[in-house]
């Protein structure tokens, strides 16, 4: 059963929306890592949020926000290599 986060202690609650955050940007990561520097910066932003609201309830969902912007920096690094090597 879901917790009701509208009872929540505002910590909780700000920690919960971080986790969403962390979620929600690793989501656009994956998107923007075709554009390097931006899709580097999104997922270093989802693994901040992500590594500080893993103390709270929601921490499967930090987790899995840190998961995905480590992925987006592996996607826009990966790209970069390959656009630098066809251009050599």
């Amino acid at each position: 059963m879901e917790p009701d986060y509208s009872r929540l202690y505002p910590e909780e609650r700000f920690r919960h929306y971080m986790a969403l955050a962390s979620v929600s940007l690793g989501i656009i990561s994956l998107c923007a890592g075709l554009i390097p520097i931006c899709g580097v910066l999104i997922s270093l932003a989802g693994i901040g949020l992500g590594i500080l609201s893993r103390k709270s309830e929601s921490r499967k969902t930090a987790v899995i926000g840190i998961a995905l912007s480590v992925l987006g920096i592996m996607i826009a690094v990966t790209y970069e290599f390959l656009v630098f090597i066809k251009k050599s």
